[in-house]
């Protein structure tokens, strides 16, 4: 049981470091525009650690699982044991408690972690989009901070966060309700506020007594006088893409995609497919947990047939098995969304074949019957040196 915790911590680390740094990567223009601190980028890390964590934990699992008992029968522990009376099915139970505490975790995560860390995740980037934008205005100067948009205030209250004499100019093409492709947006009042929609996860600014220049990209022009103008800029577009656009079901903890499958019928015709998407969530939560066990288990005479391989090849042989295994699962994910298939057939069928195989595989290994794939890889690698050495 040690040595498969320690073997969990350092692939969980390991890998969820790897996931964390690419999906860093991928949104460093939402970090750069905001100005973030190192703190702040750590923090929304954080958040981001539960969704991932989800994958991450039934892999790291079965490698534990895998890697410690090829080990072992690589050391001819497992013969020792064998010798003396014990099979490979009463082994089983140490492995099996390891993958338990695994799914307990997962769960955990799935019915209440991913929801944290999404709500986090969200309200501190909208947090963070409102204080900067306001704290990175100077009077006087022209701010293009938001790609796309220039604003100008000539005062700005630094108590209230008011701004006084604002020009705006917006060619970034969020302005879809005035004009198509092309159009430049030109808002011009003596008073005005920013504020961030949190439901929306947009940047709205609000101003009062202006006017409004509005070009085409036909050529076309109109001005326009108001009492009151709100300007919405959807932080997902500009933020390097990030969705923010409300709350999605795969964000929401099991309470909340419970009473939205209950509010379906009030939902499902401006989204006929939220009812297949919201199912297919509920079964997910439950699915993926469960994948420690069922993994955990699979692993246990996959390593009996790979006694001999050395722990590089056991670490590329668990990688294709979860990949194929989560090939499985996001094709069930596809097919359940659409409709063609069942949510609970689709999330479930993974597990099913698995269970399956590593049921088989169990009763061949008790009975010494299980293939020794390690002994094909050796006349492999013997066969392709006898051609490279020719």
């Amino acid at each position: 049981m040690l040595e498969m915790t320690h073997t969990f911590m350092i692939s969980s680390v390991f890998l969820l470091a790897l996931v964390l740094l690419g999906r860093g990567v991928q949104m460093r223009q939402l970090f750069a525009s905001l100005n973030m601190t190192v703190l702040d980028f750590a923090l929304l890390l954080v958040y981001l650690a539960p969704s991932f964590l989800m994958i991450v934990v039934p892999f790291s699992c079965m490698l534990s699982v895998f890697m410690t008992l090829m080990r072992m029968s690589s050391d001819r522990e497992l013969v020792a044991l064998k010798a003396g009376g014990v099979s490979i099915l009463q082994v089983l139970p140490g492995p099996m408690w390891f993958a338990s505490i695994c799914c307990v975790v997962t769960l955990s995560l799935s019915l209440f972690g991913i929801s944290w860390g999404t709500a986090e995740f969200r309200s501190t980037i909208l947090h963070l989009a409102n204080t900067k934008a306001q704290l990175n205005l100077q009077p006087g100067i022209f701010n293009q901070d938001i790609a796309g948009v220039t604003l100008f205030a000539r005062q700005i209250d630094p108590d209230s966060g008011e701004l006084r004499q604002v020009i705006i100019e917006d060619k970034s093409g969020s302005q879809s309700s005035v004009g198509g492709s092309g159009t430049v947006l030109t808002i011009l009042a003596p008073k005005a506020e920013i504020v961030t929609d949190e439901a929306s996860g947009d940047m709205v600014f609000r101003f009062w007594n202006g006017k409004t220049y509005i070009v085409r990209g036909n050529g076309s022009s109109s001005v326009a006088n108001y009492r009151y103008f709100e300007h919405r800029l959807s932080l997902s577009r500009l933020l390097s893409g990030y969705s923010l656009d409300g709350v999605k079901p795969r964000d929401m903890s099991w309470k909340e995609l419970k009473r939205l499958k209950d509010d379906i019928p009030n939902y499902i015709e401006k989204d006929p497919k939220l009812a297949s998407r919201v199912l297919v969530e509920m079964q997910k939560r439950w699915s993926l947990p469960m994948a420690c066990l069922v993994l955990g288990m699979f692993a246990v005479p996959l390593a009996c047939s790979f006694e001999n391989t050395r722990r590089q090849m056991g670490v590329v042989l668990a990688l294709l098995t979860f990949l194929t295994y989560y090939s499985l699962y996001s094709a069930g994910i596809t097919l359940g969304e659409s409709g063609r298939l069942s949510p609970v057939v689709a999330m479930w069928l993974p597990n099913a074949v698995f269970f399956a195989l590593g049921l088989v595989g169990l009763v061949m290994a008790s009975r010494e019957g299980a293939p020794d794939f390690s002994r094909f890889l050796s006349r492999l690698r013997f066969k392709r040196g006898k051609k490279g050495a020719a």
